[in-house]
């Protein structure tokens, strides 16, 4: 079983990526996915300096993978979408047009092309779908159900650490709660470097705001049941990233690294997010 660091999913300074990611360099992963997943309003980086991070990545080993936005609304998306696919990369596929412009090419299925059955995935096979990216709302007898059922070779990937990514809307939460025009942003979204989080009338933490993008609380974590992914077939865990300040990031890749080597004591960090961790859906039918 192999380790990945998704696609960043919050808005940070130009010079915090760069720093992350130049960790990662020496980190104990497999595949790292750069790019921009939910905004395309998100510019702190220009093409050139994800190829330069690319760059980077791969001297040090690591397999690289270009993410696609989750949510096509206009022509400009699409012609910078068909820029990244143009280029020499291997793009991880959010919206079928990604899928559609690939051309047959080798390319990564994400969690929100949302594939809940055999046939999809055989689509995909075809396609050019060499790993698939579980959605987050499968548990594990309906997971099962489908690594039975894809097509030999293609890879599963789990999202097994981080804030799960719930949904997308055309709306910006993040500016709409600091009463601004979506058009009029000033990316208020960089002011929260892990989400917003919302709570109930109880105050107890319910969802978490990141741009379109709503996202749960609670911070997905299935430390505990790599063992069990594994005897199913996953052959990869994704680990969503997070600031330094919500959880050592860098301490939780190598608790994810000891877990995948047999070590079944591994834990994970404490997070300082409000709600702490959840397995979400994943493991619901062992209750």
């Amino acid at each position: 079983m192999k380790l990945s660091v998704g696609p960043l999913l919050y808005y940070w300074e130009r010079a915090d990526v760069f720093a992350f990611y130049r960790a990662l360099a020496s980190a104990p992963v497999e595949s790292v996915y750069l790019g921009e997943v939910v905004c395309s309003k998100r510019r702190a980086l220009k093409q050139a300096d994800w190829a330069a991070i690319a760059s980077e990545l791969t001297a040090a080993g690591k397999e690289v993978i270009f993410s696609t936005l989750a949510l096509m609304e206009a022509e400009s998306e699409l012609a910078a979408l068909s820029r990244i696919v143009s280029g020499n990369v291997t793009i991880e596929a959010n919206d079928m047009a990604a899928v559609q412009l690939a051309g047959g090419r080798p390319f990564v299925a994400g969690p929100h092309l949302n594939v809940y059955n055999g046939q999809t995935l055989r689509l995909l096979g075809a396609l050019g779908a060499r790993r698939w990216v579980a959605p987050l709302e499968l548990d594990t007898p309906a997971l099962a159900e489908l690594l039975a059922e894809r097509p030999d070779g293609m890879e599963c990937e789990v999202f097994a650490y981080g804030r799960m990514p719930l949904a997308f809307s055309a709306r910006c939460f993040s500016a709409r709660v600091r009463r601004r025009n979506k058009d009029d942003c000033s990316f208020v979204c960089g002011e929260d470097r892990d989400g917003l989080t919302v709570y109930t009338r109880e105050h107890e933490p319910l969802f978490a705001l990141n741009g379109v993008q709503a996202q749960s609380a609670q911070v997905r974590n299935l430390i505990d049941c790599v063992s069990e992914l594994d005897a199913a077939g996953v052959q990869m865990l994704r680990l969503s990233p997070h600031s330094h300040t919500a959880v050592p990031f860098a301490e939780v890749i190598e608790a994810f690294a000891q877990a995948v080597r047999g070590q079944r004591t591994a834990q994970c960090p404490a997070s300082a997010l409000p709600g702490g961790y959840c397995s979400g859906p994943m493991l619901e039918a062992r209750r």
